[in-house]
């Protein structure tokens, strides 16, 4: 593997953990790895790995920008990486609430209920 690919896969585990890597990780077949190996380089590696935005800034923008597209699943688990970049409750909260006013209140209202099952979960759990 190259230096890109090491970075982002370290930027990976920093942000989602690394239960959920490990898992997608084992999951991966020859059909999907050259994209898992896209992502990792691009993705983590050459943008979550830049020096000028924090993880939780960047974790921020982008369930944001996950809310106005309305892509609940990685919403979800961007939403869970919170707890691993240093985003609040209260700055997911906000951020949606943002949102709702540039991407709409529908996908923002699904991100709202999304986000609610997630924190209630966490604090079940602990």
């Amino acid at each position: 593997m190259n230096d890109l690919y090491e970075k982002g896969m370290k930027t990976r585990r920093e942000v989602l953990g690394d239960a959920h890597v490990d898992k997608a990780e084992a999951n991966k077949t020859d059909f999907d790895k050259d994209f898992q190996e896209y992502i990792t380089n691009s993705a983590w590696g050459a943008i979550w790995s830049r020096p000028h935005l924090t993880k939780r800034e960047r974790s921020l923008i982008t369930i944001a920008i996950l809310t106005a597209l309305g892509l609940e699943e990685e919403l979800a688990m961007h939403i869970r990486a919170t707890q691993n970049t240093g985003a609040t409750e209260q700055d997911v909260k906000e951020v949606l609430m943002h949102t709702g006013v540039y991407a709409g209140v529908p996908k923002t209202n699904g991100a709202m209920k999304i986000a609610k099952k997630i924190y209630s979960d966490l604090e079940n759990k602990i």
